[in-house]
């Protein structure tokens, strides 16, 4: 079939595949076009997201087709149905769970297999198969051979093993063929990767990949079930998020990923591309309350055990915090570019590893202390270390909180006094002031409390601007910036006290485009190039003025955000301004998180209403 690169295919097309270690994104025609195995941060498998050349697996109809898909309900296993002139057949897609693994068991194994399986439903059906792997991130062509039940691709660390019964045809690094299916008939194929110097992986048979493809759907309804705890409007949309945030959660350590995908583009032809693949402090809080609406305190507990664990240090005045990790809470992710693939539309360069785990964010100590209270307030006593790591990080927010950093968004440029640094150091200490029985530091809390009026004076002092008529990115600066939306939502100010709604209305007015959805901010940030719109932004708005009592707007600014989902209910990091096309890293956690967090606050808000 004649087609495009389909390095140029909308970021939206794709559907998620995961098994909580790693991700696979397929296409709506049936082409896995990006897969990381074993780990979300591996390289990849297959990368034709990024370079038409850098690898693919495609099974659709030879001849044009209407397509619709799904996913099976209450579960991450992808169904989609083409229908055209010969029939109709279904394609279903999983990334495998270990065999028997329900509810908060599943990632427990690493099977790292993905199982696709054509079925034909009606007429006969002529379906094509193409199989170019590309490991390293399209950096190797492997030897493929034929084998009893399937092909063997040798090439780099990897050995690949694709289990198929019909026969394909080998011409270089591709395989192929075109199979016609009957009405009642199926294919069963699989793709396992091991290690080139570790036993060799058997072809799995047809029965097989059914029992693993029945399997793999009963353990995310399994999940599911268990944590179907949200009950309120857009309960599909916020059921289907904390699915996603379960997909994007790397089992062994409980990390959480930002994204599944490095390098797509905040700004189409442009350099803002980074690796998401790793896990944010910044984003622990926020996480920590969407895991409480959409999943349970299995998957909070266990992803605030690997930040403490993963940043657990020493604390001294020397010694900041770092504010990012691995999933195996690795620390050193230096990036570097991947200049033989040309990036998604052009967008170079492409990129692996983030440099921003050198940046210094004071905001972080209130990221952690506000999860540690959120997990902690009702707890028994605390072992001595978390007892002792906590204390430090009180201590960090109190000495540090008066200096300049990179701030929430990662500025590339001169550091600054920005406000949500500072405000996040007020939430640190004020946590800690609550949490100080629990953590043996009673002694502590009239310095901590000292600091945290410090802080707010001058945030009130140095944070609102007359002129602006709202609190501004910096302290002295006129710039607007989003993340001021955070003060209602951390308890800083009442949702209504004057200076927020005005704030709000500003944020509202001169941040948010024509189509409602909201820029992180309009100031120079030491990058070329514009960006777009941030859905999550967007959901912070929705939040605030849900918190000041603006029910119905808040709805609407909901939906409008929410509308950029696709249509398996996926969200991407950014909306591009001038074509309304969702760009960024996807599908996005902190997307799928500010969804959750704005739906509670919504529905929170009628209750009291209502009352």
């Amino acid at each position: 079939m004649d087609e495009a690169p389909l390095s140029t295919r909308p970021i939206s097309d794709h559907a998620l595949l995961g098994d909580c270690r790693s991700a696979a994104l397929v296409t709506s025609d049936g082409s896995v076009d990006w897969l990381c195995m074993p780990r979300f941060d591996s390289p990849s498998i297959f990368a034709r997201l990024l370079d038409e050349t850098a690898g693919y697996w495609s099974i659709r109809p030879t001849r044009p087709t209407e397509i619709t898909r799904r996913y099976l309900d209450d579960s991450l296993v992808l169904e989609t149905t083409f229908r055209g002139p010969d029939g109709t057949v279904v394609l279903v897609d999983a990334l495998a769970l270990g065999h028997g693994e329900r509810g908060h068991s599943m990632g427990a194994s690493s099977p790292g297999v993905l199982l696709r399986q054509v079925t034909c439903v009606e007429g006969r059906v002529p379906v094509e198969v193409v199989y170019a792997p590309r490991p390293e991130f399209g950096l190797v062509k492997p030897l493929i051979e034929p084998v009893r039940g399937g092909l063997i691709a040798h090439g780099g660390a990897h050995v690949l093993t694709m289990s198929t019964p019909i026969d394909l045809r080998v011409s270089g690094a591709v395989a192929d063929t075109t199979h016609t299916l009957r009405a009642g008939e199926r294919l069963g194929l699989a793709l396992r990767a091991g290690w080139a110097w570790g036993p060799e992986q058997p072809c799995l048979n047809p029965r097989h990949i059914r029992r693993r493809l029945k399997d793999t759907v009963a353990g995310w309804r399994s999940w599911s079930r268990l944590h179907a705890r949200y009950q309120g409007p857009w309960q599909d949309q916020v059921g289907q998020s904390g699915r996603v945030l379960r997909a994007l959660t790397f089992a062994p350590t409980g990390a959480i990923v930002a994204a599944a995908t490095t390098s797509l583009p905040e700004s189409i032809g442009g350099e803002r591309n980074w690796d998401y693949r790793y896990t944010w402090i910044r984003d622990t809080s926020f996480t920590l309350q969407a895991l409480a609406t959409a999943a349970c305190e299995m998957e909070e507990t266990a992803f605030f055990a690997f930040l403490a664990r993963a940043s657990a240090t020493q604390l001294d005045h020397d010694v900041d915090l770092q504010i990012m990790y691995g999933v195996g809470g690795e620390r050193d992710l230096s990036e570097r570019p991947l200049t033989h693939l040309s990036g998604w539309r052009g967008s170079a360069p492409v990129r692996v590893g983030n440099d921003a785990w050198r940046q210094r964010q004071i905001d972080i100590y209130g990221e952690l202390l506000d999860a540690a209270h959120q997990i902690y307030q009702d707890a028994g006593p605390l072992d001595t270390l978390t007892r002792s790591f906590l204390i430090g990080v009180a201590d960090a927010a109190a000495h540090h909180w008066s200096e300049p950093d990179q701030g929430l968004w990662e500025i590339r440029g001169p550091s600054r006094h920005f406000l949500h640094s500072k405000l996040m150091c007020w939430v640190g200490l004020d946590r800690a002031i609550t949490l100080a029985p629990l953590l043996g530091a009673t002694s502590r809390v009239a310095g901590w409390t000292r600091a945290r009026e410090q802080i707010r004076t001058a945030i009130l002092t140095h944070g609102w601007n007359h002129q602006v008529g709202a609190f501004t990115q910096a302290f002295a600066a006129a710039d607007l910036d989003a993340s001021v939306l955070m003060m209602p939502m951390v308890g800083f100010l009442p949702g209504d006290d004057p200076r927020v709604r005005a704030t709000v209305n500003a944020v509202a007015t001169h941040l948010t485009d024509a189509r409602g959805l909201v820029h992180r901010y309009h100031a120079a940030d030491g990058l070329p190039g514009e960006e777009g719109t941030f859905l999550l932004c967007t959901f912070w708005l929705a939040h605030a003025l849900a918190l000041a009592g603006e029910s119905d707007p808040a709805k609407r600014v909901f939906q409008t955000a929410a509308s950029y989902a696709n249509d398996v209910g996926l969200l991407a990091e950014e909306v591009d301004s001038a074509t309304g096309e969702p760009v960024g890293n996807f599908p996005q956690a902190f997307s799928h998180i500010g969804l959750i967090n704005a739906a509670r606050a919504i529905r929170d808000t009628a209750l009291v209403i209502a009352h």
